[in-house]
C-alpha cells in the first residue's frame, strides 16, 4: 500500500507519539489529535481529559532503560524507576527533539471515525466546541487501553454504605486516613494503593479472586526486568530460570499470607512490588479471599468471614474501548480484538493499532517498532502476507496465547516483550522482501474483503 493523502493518528500518549515520530521521519504527512492539552496520555497526572490513571505517587514498574525508546534514552540522572512527572517530561522532550509538535492538535476530541466506500477515512473532531470533518487515507489508533474502568461483572450482590471507587479515580491516600479500606485485586495498582493506604488507614485488607506472582523491583542489585531478556531462549528455560530466581528473591508467597498462584510465573502478567512484603510482614495489610457480598457497612468474603470497612477500591483493570467507532463497525468484546501482530486489522484496509498490547515489559519500545512497521507499509517498503497466510498467522498467535496465558480479559493482548520485538523484526524483513519482489498481497485491498478467520469463542 502507498498512502494517498494524509494519515490520522488518534492519541498523543506514549504510543501515539512513537507513531508520529515514525511517520514524521519518513516524510509521511499526518495529523495527530489529542484530547488533552499535553502529550503523554496515561503518564500525565491530572490530565485535562480525565483519562489518565496516574496517581500522585506513581512510579514506573518497568526499569528506565527497558522503557525508553531505542533512539532517545532517558536522561542518565533519572533513577531506575522514575516518578510519573519525569516520564511525562521525557515524552515532551521526545516530541521536541524530533520536531513534530506542530502536527499534534491538542484539546481536540475525535468524535467519529468512519470508513468511506472508497476506503478513505472521514474523521470528525471537536475543538473549543466547534466540530470539523477531515478526510484521511489511513487511520492509526493509539487511544490507549488504561482509561475505561472495568468493574466486577456481574456486580457483587447487596449494597454498601461506604465509598466505592475504581483505581482509575484514586489520587492519593488522604481521603482514607483513619478509615478501614478494602483493596480488591492483585495487580500493580492494587499493590501500590494497598501499600500507600496502609500508611494512613486504620486497617487495610487486600482481597483477590486469584493469586499472582508478586516480584520485587530488584534482584542482585539490578532491576529484575533486566534478567531473562533473550528472545531466543525457549519458554521452558525461561520458566525454569524464572522460578529459580523467584524462589531465591521471594520464596513462598503463602508465608506472607498471599494466595499461591495456580499458574506458572510466565503464564500471567507479573505484579511488581517490593513494599508489599514489608507491609504484609508488619501486619499493616491483611489478606482476604475474594468478595462474595456487600452488607451495608460490612463485606462478606468467599470463605464466609466478614469485615467492617469504610471504603472499597476496585483494582479490576480496564476495558478496551474505541468511542469514535460505531460498535457495529468495530469493538472489542471482553477485550478481544484479533489483529495481525497486534497492528493490522485482517479485514479493514488502512486501519492500524499502535500500543494495543500488554507486554511483559513496557509498551513504548514496542509501539516505536510498530510505528516504524506501519511507515514501511504506507510507503510501499513492506507488503503483508497473502490472505490465507495472514489469517493462519492470527489463528496461530491466538492459539499460542491461549495455551500460555491465564484466561482473563487482562491477557487477551499479552505478548512477551523481547520475543515480540524479535519476531516483528523478522516479519518486517520478510515483508520487505515480498514488496521488493512484487509479491504484494491483496488481502486488504478493500474493506469488503473477507478472510477465512473467525475468532474463537
Amino acid at each position: 500500500m502507498r498512502l494517498h493523502g494524509k494519515a490520522c493518528i488518534i492519541g498523543a500518549g506514549s504510543s501515539g507519539i512513537a507513531a508520529c515520530k515514525a511517520l514524521h521521519q519518513r516524510g509521511i504527512p499526518f495529523d495527530c489529535f489529542e484530547k488533552s492539552d499535553r502529550a503523554g496520555g496515561n503518564w500525565v497526572f491530572g490530565n485535562k481529559n480525565g483519562m489518565s490513571a496516574a496517581y500522585r505517587s506513581l512510579h514506573i514498574n518497568t526499569s528506565r532503560d527497558r522503557m525508553a525508546y531505542s533512539d532517545f534514552p532517558m536522561p542518565a540522572d533519572y533513577p531506575d524507576f522514575p516518578h510519573h512527572s519525569l516520564i511525562a517530561r521525557y515524552f515532551e522532550a521526545y516530541i521536541d527533539h524530533f520536531g513534530f509538535r506542530g502536527a499534534i492538535a491538542f484539546n481536540t476530541d475525535v468524535l467519529r471515525a468512519e470508513q468511506q466506500p472508497g476506503g478513505s477515512w472521514r474523521v470528525t473532531v471537536q475543538h473549543d466546541g466547534r466540530q470539523s470533518t477531515h478526510e484521511y487515507g489511513a487511520l492509526l489508533v493509539a487511544n490507549g487501553h488504561h482509561w475505561d474502568p472495568r468493574w466486577p461483572e456481574p456486580p457483587f450482590p447487596g449494597s454498601f454504605d461506604g465509598v466505592q471507587l475504581h483505581s482509575h479515580a484514586y489520587v492519593d491516600n488522604q481521603p482514607f486516613r483513619d478509615k478501614r479500606v478494602l483493596v480488591l485485586g492483585m495487580g500493580n495498582s492494587a499493590m501500590d494503593i494497598a501499600v500507600e493506604c496502609s500508611q494512613v488507614a486504620s486497617r487495610v485488607f487486600l482481597a483477590a479472586r486469584r493469586g499472582a506472582y508478586v516480584v520485587p523491583k530488584y534482584m542482585l542489585g539490578r532491576p529484575l526486568d533486566t534478567f531473562l531478556t533473550s528472545p531466543r531462549w525457549p519458554l521452558w528455560l525461561k520458566e525454569r530460570l524464572g522460578m529459580l530466581a523467584y524462589k531465591l528473591a521471594v520464596g513462598d508467597l503463602t508465608q506472607y499470607g498471599l494466595p499461591q498462584p495456580e499458574h506458572r510465573p510466565l503464564q500471567a502478567h507479573p505484579t511488581i512490588s517490593s513494599d508489599i512484603f514489608i507491609r504484609l510482614g508488619s501486619g499493616d495489610i491483611a489478606t482476604r479471599p475474594n468478595l462474595r457480598r456487600l452488607c451495608g457497612d460490612r463485606v462478606e468474603f468467599t470463605d464466609g468471614s466478614s469485615e467492617a470497612v469504610d471504603a472499597i477500591i476496585y483494582c479490576t483493570g480496564y476495558k478496551v474501548s474505541f468511542p469514535f467507532f460505531d460498535p457495529a463497525f468495530l469493538c472489542a468484546p471482553d477485550n478481544e480484538l484479533p489483529l495481525f501482530r497486534r497492528v493490522f486489522h485482517p479485514r479493514i484496509d488502512g486501519l492500524f493499532f499502535v500500543g494495543l498490547l500488554q507486554p511483559l515489559g513496557a509498551i513504548m519500545p514496542l509501539a516505536e517498532a510498530q510505528g516504524q512497521w506501519i511507515a514501511d507499509y504506507l510507503t510501499g517498503v513492506y507488503a503483508l502476507p497473502g490472505p490465507d497466510a495472514l489469517a493462519a498467522d492470527i489463528r496461530r498467535e491466538d492459539e499460542a496465547r491461549r495455551r500460555r496465558y491465564v484466561a482473563s480479559p487482562r491477557h487477551t493482548m499479552q505478548v512477551d516483550f523481547d520475543a515480540y520485538l524479535h519476531e516483528l523484526g523478522k516479519e518486517r524483513r520478510r515483508g520487505q522482501r515480498r514488496a521488493s519482489s512484487g509479491r504484494a498481497q491483496s488481502s486488504v485491498d478493500s474493506p469488503q474483503t473477507k478472510l477465512k478467520y473467525e475468532p474463537r469463542t
